[in-house]
């Protein structure tokens, strides 16, 4: 058995469901500081971070990644046990295997290799490593990059081990995401018997052309990394439950996923312009979840293409798609961040998997990546 696929079991045998990191950590720790790095628990609420360190030059390039999964799901569905590491018809079964925890491990060995053939590498690596990154991300990786950038620790390179690849290993790249914000409007009527439309004003009524025109607006055009801004409704609700009352409000939210394009705060004044123009007595309260990042083509997507297509023979695709990840945070103190990891299609589905013939792959191409920037 390969070390990295023998650390990634040892990992996934950890039941680290969020924001639980059942000693993941530390597991990485007793790994990483014989190889000279510094580690530094970070912990805040219920959440374990973990920021580690070898060499004080730059440039720093650092693997990030989580160590919590999400909840198994019915566990009388999975073919067999979540947190019992599994070969099965050539696939590594287990809660984590794909997200992310056989990056991790093959962030680890990675670095193992690398650091014992280039001792007197140029800069330095960088772990940073969170359990809350499946749940609210409020204690996990925003708090370390707040604490390196108090004491201006600057980060130069960032890969992400999110499994990015989707047909095969090393077919994506992620060099952004998009942003995030959602809305949840309360648009008010006059409750009533639904015989009198006279004495009430129905609330769904008077929102339909707003909400029409909202359904209808081009917000952006995207630009040449992402597709156009979207606007989706995903909740909307009205009325008593009974057949015969006119409701007193109807509450709406709504989520839009928006490019470099667009800023939320240009969004959000222009959603407030259409509603005002239908006249509608509303309230809105915004939620931004996360702003969206971009890594033009450049070092890092370049030394990560050439990983890839040097172990691999496959050419990698940059792209934006898909939902948030931490990289919207760390890409506030790294001016080049990259995700890439192996294939998402099992990821959080019962039975999630990897092909045991993509780990090593994926160790090398991330000791590629550290010498194409370290050396």
């Amino acid at each position: 058995m390969s070390k990295t696929l023998a650390l990634t079991e040892q990992l996934i045998a950890l039941d680290s469901v969020t924001p639980e990191d059942k000693g993941c950590q530390q597991t990485l720790i007793s790994l990483l500081e014989p190889l000279g790095f510094r580690c530094e628990s970070m912990p805040s609420g219920d959440v374990t971070n973990l920021w580690a360190r070898r060499g004080t030059e730059q440039p720093l390039l650092v693997f990030a990644g989580h160590t919590d999964v999400v909840p198994t799901g019915p566990v009388a569905q999975w073919q067999s046990a979540p947190f019992a590491p599994t070969h099965r018809d050539g696939k590594l079964y287990g809660r984590g295997a794909a997200d992310m925890k056989t990056s991790i491990a093959a962030f680890v060995v990675a670095t193992e290799e690398f650091v014992a053939a280039h001792p007197d590498h140029k800069g330095s690596i960088g772990f940073l490593i969170t359990s809350d990154e499946e749940g609210p991300a409020t204690d996990g990786t925003v708090i370390v990059c707040n604490r390196l950038k108090e004491r201006g620790e600057q980060l130069d390179y960032c890969i992400v081990g999110e499994p990015t690849s989707t047909a095969k290993l090393g077919d994506t790249i992620k060099n952004g995401r998009r942003g995030t914000m959602s809305g949840r409007l309360t648009v008010k009527g006059i409750q009533g018997h639904i015989a009198y439309p006279h004495l009430a004003l129905n609330p769904v009524h008077v929102l339909a052309p707003a909400l029409s025109e909202l359904t209808q607006e081009v917000w952006d055009e995207g630009n040449e990394y992402y597709l156009p801004t979207s606007w989706q409704v995903s909740n909307i609700h009205a009325g008593t439950g009974a057949s015969n009352v006119i409701p007193g409000e109807c509450v709406v939210d709504f989520n839009f996923r928006f490019s470099t394009a667009s800023t939320a705060e240009g969004l959000q004044q222009r959603v407030h312009a259409i509603l005002d123009k239908h006249g509608l007595n509303y309230d809105l309260k915004w939620t931004v979840g996360g702003h969206p990042f971009l890594t033009p083509k450049g070092t890092l997507s370049d030394a990560m293409a050439k990983a890839i297509l040097d172990e691999t023979g496959v050419t990698t695709e940059l792209s934006t798609t898909g939902g948030t990840s931490d990289g919207r945070f760390i890409a506030r103190i790294c001016p080049q961040v990259v995700e890439f990891g192996p294939p998402n299609a099992s990821i959080h589905k019962i039975d999630e998997h990897i092909a045991l013939d993509d780990i090593e792959p994926l160790k090398n191409i991330y000791r590629r990546a550290l010498e194409n920037l370290l050396l």
